[in-house]
This record gives C-alpha cells, sequence and structure tokens, in this order.
C-alpha cells in the first residue's frame, strides 16, 4: 500500500507555514504607517483606522469561516483565505484614498486572516492528530507559523528599502498565493466523528457552549491579547522613531518579538498538557502588564528596548494554543473552530481598540502614553479573568 505523504509532521507543517505567513503579513503591517501616510498625505489615525476595521472583520468573521471549515473541512476555507488575502494586500498596494485602503486593508485582508489564523489551522490540527498529540501539533505549528512571522520582517525592511513599500507590499501579495496550494494537507475526512458528539448539533454545541460562564471569561480576557498585540505590531515602530530611535531598532524588535515568539508559541502548547491551561494564561497576562510597565517607566534605549521584546515575543502567541486548547478541553473538538471562532471575537474588538486608539490618542495628545497605561490595565484584568474558569470537561463528555 503507497504511503501517504500526509503525515502527521507534514499536516503540522503545512499549517505552520499558512498560519505564519498570515500573522508574518499582519505582523509587518506597522513597517508600512510611516511611509504610506507621508506618501498618501494621510494621518496616522487613518491607517489605524483601517488595521483596527481588519481586526475587527477578523474576529467578526472567524465564527463565521469557522462554521464553514467545521461543515465542509478546513482545507477549502484556508485555500479561499489564502486568494482573499492575497487580493487584498495586492489592492492596499494600490489604495489611492483612505476609502481604499479600508476595503483592502480592512476588510480584504481581515476576511482572509479569519480563514487562516489560528481558528482554522488549530481546529483542523485538533481534529486531524490523535489526542495524546494534540499539544505538541499546537504548539509546532505555532512555532513553524512563529518562524515565519520572524523571517517576514527583515525581508520586508529589506524590500522597502530595496524597491520601495508599493512593491514590498505586491511581493507579500504574491507570497500569500504561494501559500494556496499548502491547504490541501490539512484535507479532512468527511462525516468524521468524534467522541462524545454523535448527535450533537451546531445548536446544541453553541447553546452549550454560550451558557457556560467559563466561555465568556475566555471571551473578555482574550480582549487584552488583542489589545497589546495590535497596539505594539502595529505602532511600536512608529513608537521608537517618535523618540529618536531608528527604524534599524524597530525592525530588530520586531524580528526579535517574532523570532523568540518561536519558542514560547511552542512551549506554550507542550506546557499546556502538563499544566491547567487557564493558570499558565493567567500568568502570561500578569507578566505582559509586568514588562510593559517597566519599558514605559525605564529610560528608552536598545539596552531596555530588546530585552521588552524578548519576553513579550515568549509571551506573544502564546496564548493561541493555550485558549485553544483549553476549548477543546472543555467542549469537544467538533465544532472546535466555530467555538473558538466565537471567542477570537473578544482577541479582536481588543485588537480594534489596540490598533485604533494607538492612531486617534496621538494624533489627539501627540503621546502614546494613556494607550501603554490601557495595555497594561487590561493585562491586569485579564489574568483575573482566567483563575476562576471551570476548566472540566462539560457533562457530555465526562459521559461519554
Amino acid at each position: 500500500m503507497k504511503r501517504s505523504w500526509r503525515t502527521p509532521l507534514a499536516i503540522v507543517v503545512c499549517g505552520g507555514v499558512i498560519m505564519g505567513l498570515s500573522l508574518g503579513v499582519r505582523h509587518v503591517q506597522g513597517l508600512f504607517l510611516l511611509p504610506m501616510t507621508t506618501e498618501r498625505g494621510w494621518t496616522r489615525q487613518d491607517f489605524a483606522l483601517a488595521v483596527a476595521l481588519q481586526n475587527l472583520v477578523w474576529g467578526l468573521l472567524m465564527p463565521f469561516t469557522g462554521m464553514i471549515a467545521d461543515k465542509f473541512g478546513s482545507a477549502k476555507v484556508l485555500l479561499g483565505g489564502c486568494l482573499m488575502y492575497a487580493a487584498g494586500v495586492y489592492l492596499m498596494a494600490h489604495s489611492a484614498s483612505v476609502t481604499g485602503l479600508l476595503l483592502s486593508c480592512g476588510l480584504m485582508i481581515g476576511a482572509g486572516l479569519s480563514a487562516t489564523s489560528f481558528g482554522t489551522v488549530y481546529g483542523a490540527l485538533s481534529r486531524l492528530v490523535a489526542p495524546e498529540r494534540r499539544g505538541w501539533a499546537l504548539g509546532l505549528a505555532g512555532a513553524v507559523g512563529g518562524l515565519g512571522q520572524f523571517a517576514l520582517v527583515p525581508a520586508t525592511q529589506g524590500f522597502i528599502g530595496g524597491y520601495g513599500w508599493l512593491v514590498a507590499l505586491v511581493i507579500l501579495a504574491v507570497v500569500m498565493l504561494a501559500a494556496a496550494p499548502l491547504s490541501a494537507a490539512l484535507q479532512e475526512a468527511p462525516h468524521a466523528t468524534h467522541e462524545g458528539t454523535h448527535g450533537q448539533s451546531l445548536r446544541h454545541a453553541l447553546g452549550e457552549a454560550f451558557a457556560h460562564k467559563g466561555f465568556w471569561l475566555l471571551n473578555l480576557g482574550f480582549l487584552a491579547c488583542g489589545f497589546q498585540l495590535a497596539f505594539i505590531a502595529g505602532h511600536l515602530p512608529a513608537y521608537l522613531m517618535d523618540k529618536g530611535m531608528s527604524g534599524r531598532s524597530a525592525v530588530i524588535a520586531l524580528s526579535l518579538i517574532a523570532l523568540t515568539n518561536i519558542a514560547g508559541t511552542y512551549y506554550s502548547g507542550i506546557l499546556g498538557t502538563k499544566f491547567r491551561r487557564k493558570h499558565l494564561l493567567a500568568y502570561n497576562y500578569l507578566i505582559r502588564s509586568g514588562v510593559i510597565a517597566a519599558f514605559v517607566l525605564l529610560p528608552l534605549s536598545e539596552w531596555t528596548l530588546y530585552p521588552f521584546s524578548i519576553v513579550m515575543g515568549l509571551l506573544w502567541l502564546g496564548t493561541a494554543p493555550l485558549t485553544n486548547g483549553l476549548v477543546s478541553q472543555v467542549f469537544g473538538v467538533k465544532y472546535l473552530t466555530t467555538l473558538f471562532g466565537f471567542v477570537f471575537v473578544g482577541h479582536q474588538v481588543g485588537g480594534f481598540m489596540g490598533a485604533w486608539l494607538g492612531g486617534l490618542v496621538f494624533d489627539t495628545t501627540g503621546s502614546y502614553d494613556l494607550v501603554w497605561l490601557g495595555a497594561i490595565g487590561l493585562g491586569l484584568l485579564a489574568a483575573a479573568l482566567h483563575w476562576p474558569i471551570d476548566d472540566r470537561e462539560v457533562a457530555r463528555l465526562r459521559t461519554a
């Protein structure tokens, strides 16, 4: 019998590459803020609003892309998402008005992200990989994704420096287009059944989750993650250059975040199989708040910037496999992509606020200080919200 190329490792790597390129293109958007706004005559708030809309669309659409993936398979959603994403980046490059930027960078890239990021990839892996290897699969996919993010930071800066920001965006569009064929690796068997889910409808799964207090605590806590990540990724380069640091320092900072995120995401997945995920999430947010506070209070230099970037990178996307794993632990995997999509709405509401308020507050006050304070406060609140979550399996799964 001919052996299939779709081994667990191949599936995880292909999913991780798609997710890494998807999140990587998002991660480098802050590098385009100053050159695009300067050349087009836009304000920072204009650019920030497009990125904020992107985060909101990403979050609001994820439950629906999740439903499609749970019903028709993740491979089709990933394929369509890569094509939508590529088209959005290409049109962003050629946007001549703020409206065009909102439609391309905001609406189209947001839709592409909803289909190619955590929810779809982690949902597929949770169903395709044996339960005892699920922590490994989620952690490794996140690490591969982090490697993609890391590679895109210096590459994008090189493209901008060598060819200009417009050509750099076109190259990123081609990169997303090239990722589309990898979606075939995550094709799921039709009509698969999972333990404890026989006869369960989507309506029943949603009712079960919506009636669970922990589901809403996860949603609210995830808001802090979205706020912090969107603000830092979108505004850190401009913040550093406002303070007199070079573009090179900004690129190194984003690269360090992406590089250390590889280890942070991988070990978060592994640690989630050994310790209670809700406690790991609480510690993540608590440490983030402390690190952000130290970064803002200490005099800014490379000696404070780079340690800040390293620690933030270790904590950056580690919340994703932990949150996804917690949802699958409590509710099972049959409708995992849909349920994680609803939890992720909270993350992206926070992302909208972090990206948009960054631009609004700066244009109003000439400083990012109030947004940094908001990031600290939300992190402390998220830590408090995760601790009381009931992380036991629902009765349906305990009975099964």
